[in-house]
């Protein structure tokens, strides 16, 4: 049996934002990204955004950041932390991300609307050609648990 190819994960699956949706999530959230780079980006997708000379996926990212600040900012969102990454304290050790990056959005809803954007999306194709694969957590603040009273909401 021949081993597969490991799975990237770039885009949420339809599954996966429908149950984003159906939590209910309440006001702020925080999304936690785990990014993994390309060496070099892969424009294949989105020749349009191509540079003239090959550049790296940590450019090609950069580029991203640049260009969707404006658009996160106007929808009421905040670029918080990016933070080098590495190898886990606690984790696999085979795994490793690059590069942390924590999101404010102020609900939901604005988070889709900035998500479905058409001036933000002009530029998405800059995260696809700069990842090689990515995680995207939501998280919603927990004010003051009481762990005993604390029910985890999948």
């Amino acid at each position: 049996m021949l081993a597969s190819e490991p799975t990237c994960h770039l885009e949420p699956s339809q599954e996966s934002g429908y149950a984003f949706v159906q939590r209910g999530i309440k006001g702020e959230l925080i999304m936690l990204n785990l990014l993994h780079f390309r060496e070099i980006a892969d424009y294949s997708a989105h020749p349009e955004l191509m540079p003239e000379a090959p550049i790296s996926g940590v450019e090609a990212f950069n580029r991203y950041i640049l260009h969707t600040l404006p658009y996160l900012q106007k929808s009421g969102g905040d670029l918080l932390l990016l933070g080098s990454g590495g190898p886990f304290l606690i984790g696999p050790a085979h795994e490793r991300w690059d590069l942390a990056m924590l999101v404010r959005q102020k609900s939901v809803h604005s988070f889709l609307g900035f998500a479905r954007n058409k001036g933000y999306l002009a530029g998405h194709g800059h995260r696809t050609a700069a990842l090689a694969d990515s995680r995207l957590l939501p998280l919603a603040e927990l004010r003051m648990p009481v762990w005993g009273e604390w029910r985890h909401h999948g």
